[in-house]
């Protein structure tokens, strides 16, 4: 399976499982495009919500929490809430998951209602307020399905960087998957640690790409492995 194409299965099973939640989601776009300031930018998942008339905006995020996150998530929301939401619209909300050290974090992104619009008031809470409970999909809801997802965005992670690692070097890609580019860096003289741990590990990591089930200890393997490897890979790719 292509990245661009395992990239989509990734965000259609997420669109999925929020969907079927039943909470008033409508599904407005995956990688869903925005141009600010002559730049493009897409959103991993974007949807509308019936009862609470707002946009929601999800990202996805392989690695553990980092404060530049919530920058980013601020900066979509004030975007969409510039360029979609209607006047009769409230504030967008903002979904981010991540993976934490013994658990999933979620975090939601919350208009600070003491700002006016227009004003950086996008914060971050652990948790929901009463209002939107029942409304929006929980930690627990989101966590459960979370270390699938994470191992599938992993290999899409590390496709991406060794392909970049190989045309960087003059190396066509063509259609070649993750396993292949692995032999042709080698080939290459190129050589990366624990590559054995990680056939292994991507075995788990395809399973969870097509949404098969895959055992919780190794996900979370496949996980400690293939963000060893994508760490290394962009070191070699910024040089």
């Amino acid at each position: 399976m292509s990245e661009r194409k395992l990239e989509r299965s990734l965000l259609d099973h997420l669109r999925s499982l929020i969907l079927e939640l039943g909470k008033g989601f409508a599904f407005v776009g995956s990688q869903y495009p925005l141009e600010v300031g002559g730049q493009d930018y897409y959103l991993d998942l974007l949807f509308y919500h019936l009862r609470l008339r707002c946009f929601v905006v999800l990202e996805l995020k392989i690695e553990e929490f980092k404060p530049e996150f919530a920058g980013k998530m601020n900066f979509y929301l004030s975007a969409v809430d510039d360029q979609l939401r209607h006047e009769t619209d409230g504030p967008s909300i903002g979904i981010i998951l991540c993976k934490g050290k013994n658990a999933v974090v979620v975090e939601y992104a919350l208009r600070d209602s003491a700002k006016p619009m227009g004003v950086a008031e996008y914060r971050l809470s652990p948790s929901l307020p009463s209002q939107l409970q029942g409304n929006l999909p929980t930690a627990e809801e989101l966590a459960r399905e979370l270390p699938l997802m994470s191992a599938a965005k992993l290999r899409i992670e590390i496709e991406r960087e060794l392909r970049l690692l190989l045309q960087a070097r003059g190396r066509s890609t063509g259609s070649l998957g993750t396993g292949p580019m692995l032999q042709e860096v080698e080939r290459n003289g190129i050589a990366l640690e624990g590559v054995g741990e990680f056939e292994v590990a991507l075995q788990a990591m395809n399973q969870a790409s097509h949404g098969l089930d895959v055992d919780p200890d190794a996900a979370e393997q496949a996980i400690e492995v293939g963000t060893r490897l994508l760490e290394t890979l962009k070191h070699l790719d910024s040089r």
